[in-house]
């Protein structure tokens, strides 16, 4: 059984702990600027249609009358520290998905703390009483259906599915629910006639892995009930970015490389503070009709370096062509391995390729010696030993 936690309105909520006078409030959370976005909504301002990842130009129509705050990072993490160690108490299999959503193996842990509703329980009020916040809990078969079942209840909900009702519950289940469905692949679906994970069951499996490709396996998998994920305990990071939403759209390649520059300062800063180094830079870039590019490049060295983090990233930006105006630029690294861990060097290929440029010196020699002469390769034979 896979347990996934999931905090309710974490940034909202947090601030309404910190600030009782917001309980009971529309409180939203993101960036003061009309082209930021929502990072997080009470549930208060939930009621009025504002969620996370809106415009915050929509929000402020949409609920006027609400308190807009900018996130305070540093507290949160304090937070999610907290619960990631209640998470750790319960079992050692925990994986971290964002700063407030995590997964909880619970296999074998029925001797020490009962069965999945005990500890959904336990944990819920032992996270109220040390954290003194709500949380979303589902217990599941599998990763899949359990982050489905945090979803159902909130907030402050509990839903547990019990392996022999798995296939009941997978069932009925709108295709719109399964993570990686968006607008465009939901309605690709329904014009094929899948509108329920049921649905997928009326399709030979050729023909659905010939028209939606490696997620048709997904699906067909998903529609009986098998994930194939595992919890993963990740006692690393796996990358490190900065970004920001610019405070208007340009083409401006002059002012996006200011934006590169500070970017690689800080995620070099980053970098060093976690003494990690990483494999692969990445740049992204969010155009004014919201449509996504990264660009990434593997360097032949790990780095912790900002200046080479730097001339990565610019040599991106310079090589990708602006024919739409940003929105957003960010620049990120990724493949992260802690300091300390070397490069095994190639040594058979570093002798192939000394060996190769013997090689070609023979052959330029053989030309030599037909032009020129035996003198000439005399004096290059003694020049090479």
């Amino acid at each position: 059984m896979i347990l996934h936690i999931d905090m309710d309105a974490f940034f909202a909520s947090v601030e309404q702990l910190d600030n009782p006078e917001l309980i009971g409030k529309c409180v939203i959370v993101g960036g003061m600027s009309n082209r930021s976005v929502v990072s997080a909504a009470s549930y208060e301002a939930r009621k009025f249609g504002v969620h996370s990842a809106m415009p915050m130009y929509k929000a402020r129509q949409m609920c006027p009358d609400a308190v807009f705050l900018p996130p305070r990072m540093k507290r949160y993490k304090e937070l999610s520290r907290q619960i990631m160690a209640i998470l750790k108490n319960l079992s050692p299999l925990v994986e971290p998905i964002s700063i407030d959503e995590a997964y909880v193996d619970l296999t074998g842990c029925e001797r020490l703390h009962g069965d999945p509703l005990t500890i959904s329980n336990k944990l819920k009020q032992e996270i109220r009483t040390k954290v003194h916040l709500n949380c979303s809990v589902g217990v599941a078969p599998n990763k899949f259906m359990a982050k489905i079942a945090s979803d159902m209840n909130k907030p402050d909900g509990l839903k547990i599915i019990m392996p022999e009702e798995a296939p009941e519950f997978i069932k009925s289940l709108p295709v719109s629910n399964v993570p990686g469905v968006g607008t465009k692949m939901k309605n690709q679906l329904h014009h094929l006639g899948i509108i329920i994970l049921n649905d997928v069951a009326n399709y030979p499996e050729g023909l659905l892995i010939k028209k939606l490709g490696k997620f048709g396996k997904r699906l067909i998998e998903l529609s009986a009930c098998i994930d194939r994920s595992c919890v993963v305990a990740e006692s690393c990071r796996r990358s490190v970015s900065c970004e920001e939403t610019l405070a208007y759209d340009t083409k401006d390649r002059n002012l996006l490389r200011k934006y590169v520059l500070r970017f690689s300062e800080a995620v070099g800063k980053e970098l060093r503070m976690l003494g990690m180094k990483a494999k692969t830079i990445h740049l992204k870039i969010k155009h004014a009709d919201f449509q996504q590019v990264t660009r990434g490049v593997t360097i032949e060295k790990q780095t912790q370096a900002s200046e080479i983090i730097f001339s990565e990233a610019i040599q991106l930006l310079n090589n990708y062509p602006l024919e739409k105006e940003v929105r957003l630029i960010g620049v990120g690294a990724s493949g992260l391995v802690p300091m300390g861990t070397y490069t095994q060097m190639d040594l058979f290929n570093e002798l192939k390729k000394r060996d190769d440029n013997w090689e070609r010196l023979d052959r330029v020699m053989d030309k030599i010696e037909k032009k020129y002469g035996n003198n000439i390769v005399r004096r290059a034979s003694l020049s090479k030993q």
